[in-house]
């Protein structure tokens, strides 16, 4: 069966993409993706975070390294202090459990340690790369896995805003950073969310060689989707989704304090290498 074409409108505009005999039940569900940002009370119960547990721990490891914890948090008193490190995000305190991912670099080091070998290549950027990269994967399947039981996540990257104070309030030692946190709960129908657009495939999708200059009509078809969206939503935002997004990457003062990221991650042990 083709692919519902208001699953295609919704993720990517009316920019006419049909997919007449590629489609499936999970690419659907994928398609279906939306950021969840108001949550029911109700708790995520603890066979539901088993099996979003289970769902991460499927996705695929570097090396079978496992380079990767996650720390689940329903403490309300916990979740509100974390909410500040994000710069005050409600969501972060109002949903019912935040899954904080972790690069983690101090299960291999112990390894090492107990088994009386080296870990210099711990103190190297690659290995860094490789716990972000393990945490992103296996994350991401847990979203894909939390969404099929009927619950909303959102991701939140300002979880690397004070990363000493999330270590802190959740007791992680030399060698693990929180990567992001994910707010995980069941949606408020009151307050429904919307799928975003992406942009055309020609902007992301380049075939045998990578060209800019190809994706200058799919990004200036992108801010008319988007711009459609901006208004649709209610959301204040000045200019085109290509202002918006050149406005984010200005400098350090643009990125809610991540510019001294890479001082703490020296004082958590990364040497990066």
């Amino acid at each position: 069966m083709p692919l519902d074409p208001q699953r295609l409108r919704a993720r990517y505009g009316d920019l006419g993409l049909s997919l007449q005999a590629a489609s499936s039940p999970l690419i659907e569900h994928l398609l279906d993706h939306r950021s969840v940002r108001a949550y029911l009370p109700d708790p995520v119960g603890d066979d539901e975070l088993t099996a979003i547990v289970a769902a991460a721990q499927s996705a695929a490891s570097s090396s079978n390294l496992q380079a990767w914890s996650v720390v689940a948090v329903r403490d309300p008193a916990t979740r509100a202090a974390l909410a500040e490190c994000a710069g005050g995000q409600a969501h972060v305190k109002d949903a019912p459990l935040q899954l904080v991912w972790l690069a983690d670099l101090a299960r291999l080091r112990h390894l090492a340690e107990t088994t009386s070998r080296p870990a210099e290549a711990l103190e190297y950027t690659e290995m860094f790369l490789v716990g972000v990269i393990d945490a992103a994967l296996a994350a991401q399947n847990a979203v894909a896995a939390a969404e099929s039981l009927g619950l909303g996540t959102v991701y939140i990257g300002g979880m690397r805003n004070q990363p000493e104070k999330v270590a802190e309030l959740l007791a992680l030692p030399p060698g693990v950073v929180a990567v992001f946190g994910m707010c995980v709960g069941r949606p408020d129908p009151a307050q429904p969310a919307a799928v975003k657009p992406r942009p055309p495939q020609s902007v992301v999708l380049h075939h045998e060689k990578y060209s800019l200059e190809a994706q200058a009509a799919g990004i200036e078809a992108y801010n008319a989707t988007m711009a459609r969206f901006y208004e649709e939503q209610q959301m204040n935002v000045h200019g085109t989704w290509a202002v918006h997004s050149a406005k984010r990457i200005a400098g350090p003062q643009t990125l809610s304090g991540r510019d001294r990221l890479v001082e703490a991650l020296h004082n958590r042990g990364f040497k990066l290498k």
